[in-house]
């Protein structure tokens, strides 16, 4: 089930406009996941919960012939036998009305082969699922979903509730060109003033959905076949901030290292009808 509400993980803007007015206009809403370990249901919103699934639906495979497990020693190419895919999250239009739901949707659900991907990109690969709750409902669910015989554990999250906190953040990766650089010597200022940074206190590297991806390496925005530039749909990553995820804390998030604190982001054409996607990873 989805977590009882819980107060904003930071103040709403926190006068970043008043401190740099260079900021002016880049602010975004997001949506901060905020997972923790628990039972969700297929009802529930959840970060690598039982989905609602038809039972007439076959579970998705990943037949790829690049997906390996970097664990293994020599690294080895794995199959032929197809993966089973892994429920990584699954969003109903009730807890965050802001995705961008197709017309006859209200259920978002990503999953993704729990292998690394010699893609070019080097990450899982994630398959999006956009459903209508009373129509899938009406029908027989599955009850089970087959197990991936191999997988890498950096990539296979804990069920955990979610608890959708709004928030408002800045650009970290996405800042505009030369401004991060010309801002240095008042970022410094700031955090020496007020005990905490400019990173800290108005950007979120964590599970969300959209404002702006949590990048640690360089902005890679993909664009669409349509020549647009897609949105940030969501992003999965290992880090995770909040009143419960203190490294001592056994009921702390998904549980997924992603690789070296890594991150997946995900991206959404809304201009589309098809709704095309992309993803990311970086770490």
């Amino acid at each position: 089930m989805t977590a009882p509400a819980a107060p904003p993980l930071r103040p709403t803007r926190l006068g970043v406009e008043a401190l740099f007015p260079e900021l002016t206009g880049l602010a975004r809403e997001t949506t901060l996941l905020c997972p923790r370990i628990g039972e969700p249901g297929v009802r529930d919103s959840s970060v690598g919960g039982p989905l609602l699934w038809p039972a007439d639906e076959p579970w998705p495979m990943c037949g790829a012939e690049g997906h390996y497990e970097p664990l293994r020693r020599p690294t080895e190419v794995v199959g032929p036998e197809p993966v089973a895919m892994v429920p990584v999250v699954q969003l109903y239009a009730r807890d965050v009305p802001e995705l961008p739901f197709p017309a006859g949707t209200d259920v978002l659900q990503v999953v993704w082969c729990p292998l690394l991907h010699d893609d070019g990109i080097d990450a899982v690969s994630p398959r999006l699922y956009w459903r209508d709750e009373r129509a899938v409902g009406a029908g027989t669910l599955r009850s089970d979903r087959p197990e991936p015989y191999t997988a890498d554990e950096d990539f296979v999250p804990r069920p955990c509730t979610v608890t959708p906190t709004r928030a408002v953040e800045y650009p970290n990766g996405d800042l505009p060109e030369g401004l991060g650089e010309a801002l240095t010597d008042r970022f410094d200022e700031v955090e020496r003033r007020f005990g905490v940074s400019y990173f800290d206190a108005a950007t979120t590297i964590q599970s969300k959905v959209g404002g702006y991806p949590g990048w640690t390496q360089a902005p890679d925005w993909p664009t669409c076949r349509c020549g647009r530039r897609m949105a940030h749909l969501l992003s999965v990553t290992a880090t995770e901030t909040g009143p419960w995820h203190g490294d001592d804390d056994a009921d702390a998030g998904h549980g997924m290292d992603m690789g070296d604190l890594g991150g997946v982001y995900l991206f959404v054409c809304t201009t589309c009808p098809d709704r095309p996607f992309a993803h990311r990873y970086d770490c």
